[in-house]
């Protein structure tokens, strides 16, 4: 070993102010990601449940809505479905899962599973842009 130290701490104090400047944007953007991506769900659902049994639960769609919840800083989590206090959300499982004489609509599963892909390319694009820094 020569003696000299393997790494200079300038770069790690840089990273370290560097961190503290984007991590406040990053969870503002993150949220604004995540509330955007439970909004098109959401629509998403309704669009599904509207196709799906237009006849047999008609208000159905209008009992889908979601919340954004959060648990401290870092932690975000977005509930999506039928409300049942609405008038026929309580349909929702029905629906959704089907039963003995029912097959399942997947409505919201289809909804999420479509809106997937650009939920990710977002997180992801925050992220990159939260690690990018000059070295």
């Amino acid at each position: 070993m020569t003696g000299r130290n393997p790494f200079d701490m300038r770069d790690v104090r840089r990273l370290q102010r560097h961190l503290a400047r984007t991590i406040p944007q990053a969870r503002r953007d993150t949220r604004a990601v995540m509330l955007r991506g439970a909004l098109n769900v959401k629509k998403g659902w309704q669009a599904n449940a509207r196709s799906s049994a237009p006849k047999h639960a008609p208000a159905y769609p209008r009992a889908i809505s979601f919340d954004l919840l959060m648990f401290g800083p870092d932690q975000l989590l977005a509930v999506i479905g039928p409300d049942k206090g609405k008038t026929q959300g309580s349909l929702g499982n029905l629906l959704e899962y089907g039963s003995v004489n029912n097959p399942p609509h997947w409505d919201g599963h289809r909804a999420l599973y479509d809106e997937l892909p650009a939920l990710e390319a977002q997180l992801a694009l925050i992220t990159a842009r939260g690690l990018a820094w000059g070295v």
